[in-house]
């Protein structure tokens, strides 16, 4: 099924031949001015150079060229030279039916499953999820969903960081608290406790002191950092505990990640990659692509059209130590022998830009992955708070992202207060609204920006946030009940009629962007495209709403016509936030 502005491009193209002119002139856009039309094209000023005509020549030839069209009702030429189009309402509410008809509503589903593999960023081990978490893990998600929807083949891997300094620095503080644990005598023989000397909590307590010590003791940092190279040298009680570590925090993290909607097809790890490093390193060198600089052996990343400096791309240090660029290019290799994918896509602070520029340089210079691969940096902004300085506490600490969840779900709660609801459907109904006012408030913003994270303006039921949205998908379910309710049949393949009632034209133009809104959305990794496109929905439907009988319409035919465009605007609403990670209640 053809997207809607593919279908007015081709009626432009076919009048730009017709008149004499390139088809290539004959861009259709939405029109920046609703109020004289619904759609416009540009085209004969950008042709009047080439042809040395005057503008408006050309669009009233290309017009008269479209007067047969039944896709259009009207269109007209303006000066200088702008192209007006009024969609016909029969073309307008065929192309809607359609639209119902199809599995994706409109969408063209992939033509060959790839697969790609998203990188969420990375959390750390043995420490808890806090604001600083939420942005790669739900604009990863919200990406996930949506190539998965277009028929790609998705594999989502939390990536977590566990092979680094917090691990040493855990054991160093663990040794000196309980000293007489199996993990410290190299001597032990046996087989190490299943149960952990630990809990999440402890680890939560452990690490920070440890850290903090580490920065004011030289003495302790150095037994930290040789825990964390035997550690990785392969000493068994170290490892026993590493296992430990990791078990009792990806259990704690997966629920974490849960209540946010956000789940992972592999919890891999930095470690994961450490296997492949050797061979990765040696091949290096063997291909001429690695050489030492000062120490250190390194890759040479610079082009010749860098505007920039770009320094080169580190292997190890010069005592043989990897770093996170040896870490991430083995993994790379990894994912290209176990996945093959298509195309890898890193969900990460844009502060990390030029470290990833460094490494998928690397990566193709190097022949680690084909030129053939996309590697795809998706880089996004801080989340602020209403100072406009990184989101904290109120005495200066990081937020735990759990804290946040609570606090927010606390308050749509106390707004929630007076509804007649059962005190459990209540609950429930708070917890959704809860995480689409904290999800939809960050994914409605384009990723690579900073915004202010404003829990009043989020927890709004009203105007641009999520609640809306959500009230708007329950006043439609509830339109639904109502029709069951009184017995009314609408056939599933029932058919929504042309009507001169602007409302009802209003929400079928929103519902006929759905398919360039998706595409468009998956192709920039841009979640807040489909965010803008489920406001614009939802507020035309409400218009619409407000504005005319559905149920209650004497005319049997327009009653049938409307409550179907209600279903279909339904779905697609809730089709719309599932690609964002969040479900409507049933009442709210």
């Amino acid at each position: 099924m053809k997207k809607i502005i593919e279908i007015l491009q081709d009626e432009l193209k076919g009048a730009f031949e017709r008149a004499g002119y390139s088809p290539d002139y004959a861009k259709v856009t939405i029109s920046n001015r609703p109020d004289l039309c619904q759609y416009q094209c540009n085209g004969a000023l950008a042709a009047a150079k080439e042809y040395h005509r005057a503008p408006i020549q050309i669009a009233q030839e290309v017009t008269g060229f479209l007067g047969q069209s039944e896709c259009f009702a009207e269109v007209t030429a303006q000066n200088p030279g702008f192209i007006n189009l009024i969609l016909s309402d029969a073309f307008l509410a065929g192309y809607i039916n359609q639209m119902a008809a199809d599995e994706l509503y409109g969408c063209a589903k992939a033509e060959k499953e790839d697969t790609i593999v998203i990188d969420f960023g990375g959390a750390n081990v043995a420490k808890p999820l806090h604001v600083g978490h939420l942005r790669s893990a739900i604009i990863g998600e919200s990406i996930k969903r949506t190539a998965r929807y277009l028929g790609y083949h998705v594999i989502g891997d939390a990536h977590l960081g566990d092979w680094g300094l917090q691990i040493g620095l855990i054991i160093t503080e663990l040794a000196d608290r309980q000293p007489e644990l199996v993990y410290f005598d190299e001597d032990y023989q046996g087989e190490y406790p299943s149960e952990p000397p630990f809990t999440m909590s402890d680890l939560e307590e452990i690490y920070p002191y440890a850290s903090g010590r580490s920065k004011e003791d030289e003495a302790y940092r150095a037994k930290a950092q040789e825990a964390t190279a035997q550690l990785q040298a392969g000493r068994k009680g170290y490892l026993a505990l590493w296992k430990h570590i990791l078990d009792v925090s990806v259990a704690d993290l997966a629920v974490i990640y849960g209540k946010l909607n956000v789940s992972f097809d592999l919890w891999k790890k930095e470690s994961d990659a450490q296997p492949y490093i050797p061979d990765m390193v040696q091949a290096m060198k063997d291909g001429g692509y690695a050489h030492i600089d000062d120490g250190a052996l390194v890759v040479d990343v610079k082009e010749e059209t860098d505007t920039k400096e770009i320094p080169p791309c580190m292997i190890l240090k010069s005592n043989g130590a990897t770093l996170y660029n040896t870490t991430d290019l083995a993994t790379i290799v990894e994912r290209r022998k176990l996945f093959d994918p298509q195309k890898i896509i890193y969900v990460v602070d844009k502060r990390q830009s030029l470290y990833f520029e460094q490494v998928f340089r690397c990566a193709k210079k190097t022949k680690i992955i084909g030129e053939d691969v996309e590697l795809v940096f998706v880089g996004f902004g801080t989340m602020n708070g209403k100072d406009g300085k990184p989101f904290k506490t109120r005495d200066g600490g990081v937020l735990r992202l759990e804290t946040l969840l609570q606090d927010v779900v606390s308050q749509v709660e106390e707004k929630m207060a007076d509804r007649e609801m059962e005190e459990t459907e209540r609950k429930k109904a708070a917890e959704k609204i809860g995480l689409a006012a904290i999800k939809y408030g960050d994914l409605s913003n384009q990723a690579s920006k900073d915004y202010i994270f404003d829990v009043e303006r989020f927890t709004s039921f009203e105007g641009n946030t999520g609640p809306y949205i959500l009230y708007t998908i329950v006043r439609i379910k509830s339109l639904m009940n109502k029709v069951a309710q009184l017995g009314i049949e609408v056939e599933p393949d029932a058919r929504i009629q042309p009507e001169a009632n602007k409302t009802q034209t209003d929400v079928m133009l929103a519902l006929s962007r759905w398919a360039e809104t998706v595409e468009t959305a998956f192709a920039e990794q841009a979640p807040h495209k489909i965010c803008q496109f489920v406001y614009e929905l939802s507020d035309a439907f409400n218009k619409f709403y407000h504005e005319n009988k559905i149920v209650t319409n004497p005319e049997e035919s327009v009653r049938k016509s409307y409550i179907c465009l209600s279903r279909l605007v339904g779905s697609v609403l809730e089709t719309g936030i599932g690609l964002l990670g969040l479900e409507a209640p049933e009442k709210m």
